[in-house]
């Protein structure tokens, strides 16, 4: 039972509460804390070779909104697939990822990749002559599962990143309920024979080239899996703002089936290096600062935790869509880590959220148009404390006001530099239980001024503006 006080449980709110009052995405943690994951992909090399992150890369993502990383793991540096080998100084690179997220209070997942491996081909995967394909896949899990296993900043794995068919004779649909889902199934079972608790994160196949339904290119689930602690981690990389909302509920209606609450694994179309210098155009800044957008905002509506790709700098890029080079890093300079944000995206992706909740989390909602946030919870202090990102830094450079239910009023001057004042309050409400965390860029409510209540919380431009 240690092990499952340790760890975040998964949580579909529709099961206990009505759908109509709740968002029903989300986790909780052994306390019951809401919680939405948000986070950057960390990888650990590139096409120029090895990344290495220290703790300050860490500070930023913190200041980012990051609470949660996906770590990209490299099956040809966990398994003896041909070409690969088991590498210890690699595991120990990762125990430094780990522990570079827990200082800074951030959960891990890793994701399996197959890079570093010989040839490795989707259909032999699938055909599995002998077991073999399966369980040197397994064996490479394995050797995480285990290390990782009493770490509770370790919140899970997601075990096969996309999955794909290639040159099978197959319908998408049978490959995932004949192929797919079994070995979901199987490793799955594996995994919680080490740690049952930890969350197993499961996607969709990959579809081949050119073959897309509403510019989605993952094919649909239609068959549940049938396992515990699930949960649904598909990747959007949208370029069609018509098409998102459209992809996200296609991905709500698996959620439901698959009875698993969505974080989004991946997401965010890819940049093009045009794109730096042009404001304006197909192409242009503003284009993709309203795609973003409109994506964050289908996102929040939907309560859903989301991992941007990727937490890195622009040492190489690819070359394969018609827009020319293109990359997901969220830096432009030429370091493997970055410091050089494109603000057109990152200040989208650094928009303010509740990152945890002693309570249940209505709704919320980040109005880019007036920098205003607006939350709605009902409150459950037994729960511990709460955390709201709020990133002042980028988005209130002139200050903040927080106003809760109208009645109750702080607000943060930047040049007073004395933490948060009190403009207007209520008998119930002690202002000592708000706190503002600078360093972090998150507002800590250490107790709610009343339990088992219906709170708007907003949080506003400027001071005493409202």
């Amino acid at each position: 039972m240690k092990a499952t006080k340790q760890l975040l449980a998964t949580f579909l709110c529709i099961a206990t509460f009505n759908i109509s009052s709740q968002i029903k995405h989300g986790l909780r943690d052994d306390q019951g804390k809401h919680l939405i994951p948000r986070g950057f992909v960390m990888n650990t090399n590139d096409h120029e070779g090895e990344v290495f992150f220290n703790s300050d890369d860490y500070a930023r993502a913190v200041r980012m909104g990051a609470n949660t990383q996906v770590v990209r793991l490299e099956l040809g540096k966990l398994s003896s697939f041909p070409g690969g080998k088991l590498e210890p100084n690699y595991l120990k690179k990762l125990d430094t990822l780990v522990n570079l997220g827990k200082n800074h209070g951030i959960k891990t997942v890793f994701k399996m990749t197959v890079y570093g491996v010989d040839k490795l081909k989707w259909e032999d995967i699938w055909e599995n002559k002998n077991d073999k394909m399966y369980k040197t896949y397994i064996d490479a899990w394995k050797v995480i599962w285990k290390r990782y296993a009493d770490q509770s900043y370790v919140l899970g794995y997601d075990i096969v990143n996309e999955p794909r068919k290639l040159k099978m004779k197959i319908s998408y649909k049978d490959l995932t309920e004949k192929y797919l889902i079994p070995l979901y199934q199987r490793i799955i079972d594996e995994s919680q024979k080490i740690n049952a608790d930890k969350m197993i994160l499961v996607q969709s196949i990959f579809m081949n080239k050119g073959e897309k339904i509403d510019n989605n290119q993952y094919a649909e689930i239609t068959s549940p899996i049938n396992r515990k602690n699930v949960i649904f981690a598909p990747h959007i990389y949208q370029s069609k703002i018509e098409f998102i909302k459209k992809n996200m509920d296609r991905f709500d209606k698996e959620s439901d089936m698959l009875k698993a609450p969505i974080l989004i694994g991946e997401w965010g179309f890819p940049t093009f290096a045009v794109t730096d210098t042009t404001q304006i155009g197909k192409l242009g800044q503003l284009e993709y600062r309203k795609l973003y957008i409109k994506t964050a905002e289908v996102f929040d509506k939907m309560g859903v935790g989301s991992i941007k790709a990727w937490f890195l700098g622009n040492r190489t890029m690819q070359n394969f869509l018609a827009g020319g080079p293109s990359t997901w890093s969220i830096f432009s300079d030429k370091t493997d880590a970055g410091t050089v944000e494109r603000k057109y995206i990152t200040d989208v992706i650094s928009r303010p959220f509740p990152q945890e909740i002693a309570g249940d989390i209505q709704s919320f909602l980040f109005n880019f148009a007036k920098r205003e946030l607006d939350l709605n919870i009902i409150s459950d202090n037994k729960k511990g404390a709460s955390k709201i990102f709020i990133g002042q830094n980028r988005h209130y450079p002139d200050g903040f006001s927080i106003i809760i239910n109208n009645d109750f009023v702080m607000y943060y001057n930047p040049l007073k530099n004395v933490g948060l004042e009190v403009y207007k309050n209520t008998k119930e409400s002690n202002p000592s239980d708000f706190i503002w965390d600078e360093k972090t860029q998150k507002l800590i409510v250490l107790k709610w001024p009343k339990d088992n209540t219906n709170y708007n919380i907003k949080i506003v431009p400027g001071i005493r503006n409202f």
